[in-house]
């Protein structure tokens, strides 16, 4: 058998690797039903949600972090030594989250962020602080997880993500019904234990299965470079930084759709076409870990399966779209009045393009991981922030009764000109490489 038959990859193996990463990234929606659907039995599930919610929304930013471990461990941990460098920065990192944990917990900085950056009533402070205060401790498990996610992925044992997962979702279930059953759901804070427990067990099953991955590793591969937390660093910087910007994106399109002839339905429009285009898109976002583990042994192959499966979440979306499945799910499943439902399916219909786009902005991103050009994420997705602001008020300014549908809009013609970045980067870069190359030769 010769060599280029080595690397060849098979439909097979491609499927083995990426459907568990998606079935564990579609579970994830299932958990925040679970807590949901727990505090609504309370006596005041307005309030409690609310509490809950904006607590939740806080750790989404203090987590971020933690997230982007996985996709750096995954690109850059090959043996022993690159692994205790990453477990280092990923200490660090922990660190740095449990103390902004506290900060924001426990003194006037979070009530300021929560009363003046959120805009939450002074009566609700307390609640909200109550619920953060066990959430802070989720990033914590949750950086754990997704350092050992890393590892487990790159070794090609993704299975082990759908099982961390349904194990997370069994024990979530358990406790929901015990809180019920037991007539004890009087705060937000329930939903808050309901998901640290979860996590935990998550980062559990993760720490148990990738501590075997991580001492199957060779010590020292050669001719690997990254043997120092420096190394890593200069990698996970970029990551962190436009991580950073993605932030920026949510509050832009709130604040403006405030500007909307009708406030009240173009947020909700909005919230419900996004929370159906993310429960589509969640299965296809780990199409860049299978550019990280198989572009380099089979680039044809991969990019003819990232073309295949790519076209899939539009598909999916328009389905919901322009057939009677949506309106039927809206109103049956999520129980949607007819004039939201409308609104939020010309919403939905906008999203389309994003859900084309998606799985490329994606793989593209996948490349630039697999190539350690962190950098070029910077300028992409200042050129989605810059898009989407540029369109919210464009948008406000000439068509304010289209309501949800600017938030769409302006999301979706954002993540194309982030791809359009991406793209032309990666073009160029790639030309220079070639010409370096050519001139050695």
């Amino acid at each position: 058998m010769d060599a280029a038959t080595d690397r060849r990859v098979t439909m097979k193996q491609l499927l083995a690797f990426f459907i568990p990463l998606g079935l564990s990234s579609s579970l994830v929606t299932i958990s925040h039903v679970i807590i949901n659907s727990t505090l609504a039995r309370s006596t005041d599930p307005e309030t409690i949600i609310a509490s809950y919610s904006i607590g939740l929304s806080m750790l989404g930013i203090i987590e971020r972090p933690a997230i982007l471990l996985r996709q750096t461990c995954s690109a850059l941990v090959r043996d022993k030594i690159s692994f205790r460098a990453m477990s280092g920065l990923s200490g660090y990192m922990i660190l740095a989250m449990f103390v902004c944990g506290l900060i924001l917990s426990y003194t006037s900085v979070g009530e300021w962020i929560f009363l003046y950056g959120f805009g939450v009533k002074q009566e609700l402070l307390q609640r909200i602080l109550d619920v953060y205060r066990i959430l802070m401790f989720v990033a914590v498990f949750s950086a754990i997880r997704c350092l050992y996610h890393g590892i487990i992925i790159s070794n090609m044992r993704t299975k082990w993500l759908t099982i961390g997962m349904l194990v997370r979702l069994a024990v979530m279930y358990g406790l929901s019904v015990y809180y019920i059953q037991a007539d004890r759901v009087d705060s937000g804070v329930v939903g808050a234990i309901i998901f640290l427990a979860g996590m935990i067990v998550e980062a559990l099953v993760s720490y148990l299965e990738g501590r075997k991955v991580a001492k199957s590793l060779p010590e020292k591969l050669q001719d690997h470079p990254v043997e120092r937390k420096s190394h890593i660093f200069q990698f996970y910087r970029p990551l962190l930084l436009s991580s950073l910007l993605v932030i920026l994106v949510g509050p832009f399109i709130n604040a403006m759709l405030g500007k909307t002839s009708n406030f009240e339905l173009a947020v909700a429009s909005f919230a419900i076409a996004a929370s159906l285009t993310q429960l589509v898109n969640s299965f296809f976002s780990y199409m860049h870990m299978i550019v990280i583990n198989f572009y380099k042994k089979d680039p044809s192959f991969v990019l003819r399966f990232a073309i295949l499966f790519g076209t899939i979440p539009a598909i999916l979306i328009g389905l919901l779209g322009y057939t009677p499945a949506g309106p039927w799910f809206m109103s049956q499943i999520m129980g949607v009045n007819e004039r939201l439902m409308h609104e939020s399916l010309y919403a939905l219909r906008i999203f389309m393009l994003l859900s084309f786009i998606y799985p490329w902005v994606d793989f593209c991103n996948g490349v630039v991981l697999m190539r350690g050009q962190t950098k070029i994420m910077l300028f992409s997705m200042s050129a989605n922030i810059a898009v989407t602001l540029v369109t919210l008020i464009a948008c406000i300014m000439t068509v304010p009764h289209w309501n949800g549908m600017v938030g769409s809009l302006a999301q979706s013609l954002g993540l194309a000109a982030e791809l359009g970045v991406l793209l032309t980067v990666l073009r160029l870069t790639a030309k220079s490489e070639a010409r370096n190359m050519t001139s050695v030769s």
